[in-house]
């Protein structure tokens, strides 16, 4: 017998696939053998639908198909891409038994007024009340829903098994797409939104990250527990509610530059990200200023990772394919039948297109995302990170499209390019780094002698091969034939390693006479 969340979860699908037969048996009753638009809208749409039933976490595994047109179609994507989390109103007596566990049960002396009549949101996960705090300062309290934390997990359990059926009968498939990393990386990424102090740590750092950028805010914790946040109120309205006279064109501008630059210091240098800014996170106020809110899905990076995203947006501004390529390459892991250098000619094919448009003309997040596709098919597997990070970029280009969508991907960059490559350049000087970097200097050197004995020994006993691909990426295989021509560079190479190989043998003999 299935456990609750599992029996839930196959009831809900049960459901949808049951209705998605009768749909398909209608269309071909009236037109047999067409699949047209509106069959396939209505599949999407069926699709979104069952998502937002089965709860949060099935919406956020949603919002990430969204990004990967390697796995879904174009028209599945558009759908999801309007997936969101509003769930029914709840009454403010079901959350009062949690303000009193968290906060104690004389927790509205720490408040002078709680409007509980009206919440400001509503999402399946907690509810948001507009407050005043006892020393007057506007607030908001953000509440879990009670039992939400364990109804999360428990999906967490049912999709983890569900990925690992998949890797079991699709291993070719999970070879370029790591379904199981996939979810793990979301899980990881979603965990700040069950555990309130965690989001609070993440905003107290947002908000440091966040000094030099003038027209952006982040909002200040005031109380945080596990399962109750009370921060500052940010007074205005969504970004993508701005009217036409609302704002100078000189604050549309300044606050577009600041939110790119922001997130993109948080790519390249902090490694640190909202991974959610869609429109209702970001509030203008009236004085001009963007508040960046909700910091419960948060990205990180790791230094590899970071670089070599940074060299991908570099290679599109720059109209530099292969420079594009070899830093998504790097994102990656080769396959046993990838081609390298057939998706080099993928990607050069389609950056000139990317390199100079504006945000009205191309959606970049979505662009770098439509390089997932071009790299899977040939047979790269990409780190689930970057589908967390396109849904970021993707996120934040369409929010800051509503007041500016003049800016381009190349002014963006360059307006911050200076001060990111300035902190990557402490960052390598830094003491840490440096050790790193001579440790693994070290390492090489002390492998090297024992590499070349060995590489020499193979020439000696002839047991030296070269392994190589054909133009198409194919492994040459047995009983085919194909001539290496050997250019002057790569002979002068080899000559240069023999004789290395030569004089090493002859400093080792001499250490021995000297020791004998």
């Amino acid at each position: 017998m299935p456990d609750g969340r599992t029996g839930r979860t196959l009831k809900i699908a049960s459901r949808a696939a049951t209705a998605e037969i009768v749909r398909t048996a209608r269309a071909r009753r009236g037109h047999p053998g067409r699949h047209n638009d509106h069959d396939r809208q209505q599949r999407a749409r069926a699709f979104r639908q069952t998502l937002e039933t089965l709860g949060p976490l099935y919406i956020k595994v949603g919002q990430i198909l969204a990004t990967r047109p390697d796995i879904m179609p174009q028209y599945a994507i558009d759908e999801l891409e309007h997936l969101n989390d509003q769930a029914n109103v709840a009454p403010f007596s079901m959350f009062e038994p949690v303000l009193e566990d968290e906060l104690g049960a004389g927790w509205r002396s720490r408040f002078r007024a709680v409007h509980t009549d009206q919440p400001l949101g509503s999402a399946s996960l907690a509810q948001v009340y507009k407050a005043i705090w006892a020393d007057g300062t506007p607030c908001v309290i953000k509440v879990q829903r009670p039992g939400s934390e364990a109804a999360v997990r428990g999906d967490m359990a049912v999709l983890r098994k569900a990925a690992w059926l998949i890797a079991k009968t699709a291993p070719r498939f999970c070879e370029v797409v790591d379904v199981q990393a996939m979810l793990e990386t979301l899980f990881t990424v979603m965990d700040a939104e069950l555990d309130f102090t965690r989001e609070a740590r993440n905003m107290k750092r947002a908000r440091k990250n966040a000094k030099q950028f003038k027209r952006l805010r982040i909002p200040k914790v005031l109380e945080a527990t596990p399962r109750v946040l009370v921060q500052t109120f940010a007074d205005g309205v969504p970004i993508n509610r701005i009217k036409s006279g609302d704002l100078t064109r000189k604050q549309r501008k300044e606050i577009a530059h600041q939110l790119m630059g922001y997130m993109f210091r948080g790519y390249f240098v902090d490694r640190f990200f909202h991974a959610d800014p869609h429109p209702g996170n970001i509030i203008i106020s009236p004085d001009g200023k963007a508040h960046l809110i909700d910091w419960g899905m948060l990205g990180r990076l790791d230094r590899g990772s970071s670089l070599a995203v940074l060299t991908c947006l570099l290679g599109i501004t720059r109209s530099d394919g292969a420079a594009l390529a070899r830093g998504w390459a790097r994102l990656g892991t080769a396959t046993p039948w990838s081609n390298m250098s057939a998706f080099v000619g993928d990607v050069s094919r389609i950056v000139p297109h990317w390199a100079d448009a504006s945000l009205a003309e191309l959606n970049y997040g979505v662009a770098l995302m439509t390089l997932m596709r071009y790299s899977s098919e040939r047979g790269i597997q990409i780190s689930p990170l970057v589908s967390v990070l396109g849904k970021s970029l993707a996120n934040m280009e369409g929010s800051v499209r509503y007041i500016y969508p003049k800016l381009k991907l190349d002014t963006a960059l360059q307006s911050i390019l200076q001060d990111i490559m300035r902190e990557l350049l402490l960052d390598n000087l830094d003491v840490r780094q440096s050790s790193q970097v001579l440790l693994e200097c070290l390492a090489a050197v002390n492998g090297a002698p024992a590499q070349l004995q060995a590489f020499l020994s193979d020439l000696a006993d002839r047991q030296f091969a070269v392994q190589a691909r054909t133009n198409l990426g194919d492994p040459i295989g047995p009983g085919k034939r194909h001539r290496l021509s050997l250019h002057g560079n790569r002979i002068r190479a080899a000559a240069a390693l023999v004789a290395a190989g030569v004089v090493l043998r002859r400093l080792q003999r001499r250490a021995t006479r000297s020791t004998e």
